[in-house]
């Protein structure tokens, strides 16, 4: 039995010596300690030995086990150092070489109108709410005058998910649920910028878009009237677009505002002169506003012959484009780093 044990022992050695991985070492130290090895079936043959030979073949295999053990743990040091020394090795840098140029990223113009616009209505004393993007149809059609069956829901081809849900096709739902959320009736002044979504997508439209909403109630007796309107949309426009802008208001239709209005902009290109991008005209519509219908004041609980107001919208992609020249919507949807970086020197200018 002692030779047995002793030939394990020197068996072990020569092959804990010839070792070249770690994996090679994992594979060893089972054959040589596990459940089925020589050593734990020597172990378990202990019960058969006298009682004089039982305690001094158990202490052999336990000096022998513990010194395998201890060869194990020594060469699965030294092939870590090795694994490690080839891995350096393998990703050494010359720092002396020149470096490559890492692309760096820009704010989107988007983004860039976006905090624009609120930090211009922030200083003029409204608040920035937000609201859901997927909308009921209650929010999004009913209450802003547009019951089932109205023929100006023709006028956008919506994204319905169910006979409820839709994806809202203009921020003026968040103007309907700011309403009807204030329960005290206090006056409103308030801006929405986000998504909405509509099945369109040519050069100037694109199947989402971002849009501001504007909205201002307050009691009838403070008289809130166009000529607010026009003053705040003034103070807005030559601030987005131009200190030397003009406005044109032209009447128009809209469900949720009476009279409503469709209101131009002096071409910023040829500065009202007339041009290709303007038609001739001078002029490029960009809002669309009006005083807020009765019908929507008493839907979302304010009496209309209490209150009044007005509201006004447009889209932030087009402004985006009057802003900084964008001949195509579609590009600002690329993510062309070379399109984006060119914003921060406009911006500089």
């Amino acid at each position: 039995m002692k030779e047995k044990v002793n030939q394990i022992k020197e068996v072990a050695k020569e092959n804990i010596s010839k070792i070249k991985d770690l994996q090679e070492l994992q594979e060893l130290k089972v054959k040589l300690l596990g459940k089925k090895s020589e050593l734990t079936s020597l172990l378990k043959g202990l019960g058969g030995l006298s009682a004089e030979e039982r305690p001094k073949i158990g202490s052999l295999v336990n000096e022998v086990r513990s010194e395998i053990e201890e060869n194990l743990a020594k060469a699965e040091k030294k092939l870590k150092e090795k694994a490690l020394a080839e891995k350096l090795e393998k990703e050494k840098i010359d720092i002396t070489l020149p470096s490559v140029k890492t692309k760096r990223g820009s704010k989107h113009p988007i983004n860039r109108v976006i905090e624009e616009i609120q930090d211009l209505f922030v200083s003029m004393g409204y608040d920035v709410i937000e609201g859901p993007e997927l909308e009921t149809d209650e929010f999004c059609f009913e209450r802003l005058n547009l019951p089932a069956g109205h023929p100006a829901r023709d006028m956008q081809d919506s994204f319905y998910i169910t006979e409820e849900y839709l994806l809202r096709t203009q921020t003026s739902s968040v103007q309907a649920r700011t309403m009807l959320a204030n329960e005290e009736k206090s006056p409103i002044r308030m801006i929405c910028t986000g998504k909405t979504y509509r099945r369109e997508d040519d050069a100037t439209h694109s199947h989402q878009f971002n849009q501001v909403e504007g909205l201002v109630i307050d009691k009838k007796e403070l008289n809130v009237s166009l000529a607010d309107l026009k003053g705040t949309l003034e103070v807005f426009v030559k601030k987005m677009i131009g200190a030397n802008s003009e406005l044109r208001f032209r009447p128009s239709y809209f469900p949720f505002t009476e009279p409503s209005y469709e209101v131009d902009v002096t071409c910023f290109k040829c500065g009202g002169k007339g041009c290709p991008l303007c038609k001739k005209t001078g002029w490029i519509e960009v809002l669309g506003a009006g005083m807020v219908h009765p019908n929507v004041l008493k839907m979302n609980g304010y009496d209309p012959e209490k209150y009044s107001g007005f509201a006004f919208g447009t889209g932030i992609d087009r402004l985006a484009m009057f802003k900084y020249g964008i001949t195509d919507m579609r590009y600002l949807y690329t993510n062309d780093v070379r399109f984006l970086s060119q914003f921060d020197r406009k911006d500089e200018e």
